[in-house]
């Protein structure tokens, strides 16, 4: 996984973490969380805000 693949990684946090409101995560730890997944090949400094935020709100949406 990289960090385009949102939807992947909105499914595998879903999966992780089915205890977290991803509404209420702060973007600093969502992007540790996200490094940390099995799979994950990303970069940690290619993350950004506009990211992180497409893969909280598609974590919403996998939640509801």
């Amino acid at each position: 996984m990289l960090w385009t693949d949102v939807n992947e990684i909105a499914i595998e946090l879903c999966e992780k973490y089915p205890e977290i409101d991803p509404q209420y995560v702060l973007f600093t730890d969502l992007r540790d969380w996200v490094i940390g997944l099995d799979g994950f090949k990303g970069h940690a400094d290619r993350s950004n805000e506009k990211i992180l935020e497409a893969i909280q709100m598609l974590w919403i949406e996998e939640m509801s």
